[in-house]
C-alpha cells in the first residue's frame, strides 16, 4: 500500500514538473516572439508598407528598391539594417520592396536582371540607376551611397557580395499559361 501511494505521489510530481516546464517554454516563446521572429516580421511589413514602384519612379524623389524573399536568410539578416535606413531616410526617399515570389513584379525582376537576392538598387530623383548592391551588404556602404545620391557626379556602381540567395531555382517565378498574376 505504501509503495502505491509513493508511486502515485511520484507520478503527480512528475506531471507537475512537466506542466511547469511546458508553461515556461510557452511563456518564453510568447514573451520573446518579437525578438525571435523580428526579421521575418520586418520582411513581411516591408512588402505591406512599400511605395508602389510606378509612383516611386515618377514622384521626383530618390528611390531605394529592394528585391527580397521571405525565405531568404540573407534578406532576413539584413532586414533590421534596412529598417533602420527606412526609418532614417523614409521622409526623403521612396522605399520600394518587391518580393521575387510575387509574379506581379516579374517585369521589374527582368528589367533589373535580378538573379540573386537581396538586391538593392538606388535611383536618383530622375529615376537614373546609381548603385546596385547584390547580396549581404554593410549598412555603412548603403548609407554612403544614399548620402551621395544627389551629388552631381555619380558614376554607376555595382557591389556584389558572394553571400546571397539565388532565385533561379525558385519555381514560384515560373510563368505558365495557367498561372494568374
Amino acid at each position: 500500500m505504501e509503495s502505491e501511494s509513493q508511486e502515485q505521489i511520484l507520478k503527480t510530481n512528475l506531471k507537475s514538473i512537466l506542466i511547469l516546464i511546458l508553461s515556461f517554454v510557452l511563456i518564453s516563446l510568447f514573451l520573446f516572439k518579437s525578438f525571435l521572429f523580428k526579421s521575418t516580421y520586418l520582411l513581411k511589413s516591408f512588402g505591406e508598407l512599400s511605395v508602389d514602384p510606378e509612383i516611386a519612379f515618377t514622384n521626383n524623389r530618390p528611390t531605394f528598391l529592394e528585391f527580397y524573399a521571405e525565405w531568404c536568410e540573407v534578406c532576413k539578416e539584413m532586414a533590421p539594417q534596412v529598417s533602420a535606413l527606412k526609418n532614417e531616410y523614409g521622409k526623403d526617399i521612396n522605399f520600394v520592396f518587391l518580393n521575387v515570389d510575387n509574379q506581379k513584379w516579374g517585369n521589374y525582376i527582368e528589367k533589373f536582371a535580378v538573379n540573386g537576392i537581396p538586391q538593392v538598387n538606388l535611383f536618383d530623383k530622375k529615376g537614373n540607376l546609381i548603385s546596385t548592391f547584390i547580396g549581404k551588404q554593410d549598412e555603412l556602404k548603403i548609407r554612403k551611397s544614399i548620402n551621395n545620391i544627389e551629388k552631381e557626379e555619380k558614376p554607376y556602381e555595382e557591389i556584389i557580395n558572394a553571400e546571397f540567395s539565388t532565385i533561379q531555382e525558385n519555381k514560384n517565378n515560373a510563368v505558365s499559361p495557367r498561372s494568374h498574376g
